[in-house]
């Protein structure tokens, strides 16, 4: 059985920041039409690469290729095909959604058939484009962005955190979103830390820790624990909290927390016996 050609590929790929922080020698390959997940903790390097693969920044080492062109130096003709949506979105504030979705239309030489999708995705995602993006919340712009992303059809797609601030419905929607484009052909890698986003729409997971690609799993079987393990090593997985043993340290019995809340509400005797009296007031 032949092995399909990669369309997104790192080979090797480093970009060190220093004190540990960054990318190094990682190396991972998607296939045409398959929708790969890039699962990582705060830190991890999921964005980092995925601003190498957008050609914002230069490798230290090894290299980085989207259907055959070098990321940094043939970053132009790349992302005139791709999709981008990325963890960060900065959306410019005066104006609305519709003016600027006009905008990236007109930057990308959209034709009919194209301007027709995008605003079928705002109707599909419920986005009032009429309003002014300033004024929007953290999910609204959320949704200008996949608009945005996906409004050309892409052959590639590349999703840094695609869901954040969305509410469940959108998040639903969403996954519908990329299965359809999945079944389309596009090629996608979709960074997230949602298991069940990544469970519903991807092939497979790729997992990074502190900079470095350590393990790789079959996304339809992650269970929670499993994925927990990956993510931050199986020696942190499993730790619970006691807090009979905290409130042991501090001096404070079992449930005498609660003891201590309940006689703290009572006056005292004396001062309430005072106060019946006269006795301490100012004269």
């Amino acid at each position: 059985m032949s092995v399909p050609p990669a369309v997104i590929e790192a080979c090797g790929l480093t970009k060190d920041y220093g004190r540990g922080r960054g990318v190094f020698d990682v190396t991972f390959a998607v296939a045409r039409g398959e929708a790969v997940g890039f699962l990582g903790a705060n830190g991890a390097g999921k964005t980092v690469t995925m601003r190498a693969l957008m050609g914002f920044i230069r490798p230290g080492a090894g290299s980085v290729s989207i259907e055959g062109r070098r990321c940094f130096s043939d970053r132009a003709r790349i992302q005139e095909t791709l999709g981008y949506l990325p963890g960060e979105l900065s959306l410019p504030e005066d104006m609305t959604a519709k003016r600027y979705l006009a905008f990236v239309a007109r930057m990308r030489g959209a034709d009919e058939a194209q301007r027709r999708r995008m605003r079928a995705l705002a109707d599909f995602f419920e986005l009032d484009v009429r309003t002014r993006i300033g004024r929007m919340s953290k999910g609204t712009k959320q949704k200008v962005g996949i608009v945005a992303a996906f409004a050309h059809a892409p052959r590639v797609l590349l999703l840094d955190e695609p869901t954040s601030g969305l509410d469940l419905l959108m998040q639903q929607r969403f996954v519908e979103l990329v299965r359809a484009e999945k079944r389309r052909g596009a090629t996608i890698l979709l960074s997230s830390h949602l298991l069940g986003e990544v469970e519903r729409t991807c092939d497979r997971a790729l997992f990074v820790r502190g900079g470095r690609l350590v393990s790789e799993a079959p996304a339809a079987s992650l269970t929670l624990e499993e994925t927990l393990a990956h993510l931050y090593g199986a020696g942190n997985v499993g730790r619970s909290w006691d807090a009979r043993v905290v409130c042991a340290s501090e001096g404070v019995p079992g449930d005498a927390s609660a003891r201590v809340s309940e006689d703290a509400s009572a006056p005292e005797p004396d001062r309430a016996a005072r106060s019946s009296s006269g006795e301490g007031r100012a004269s």
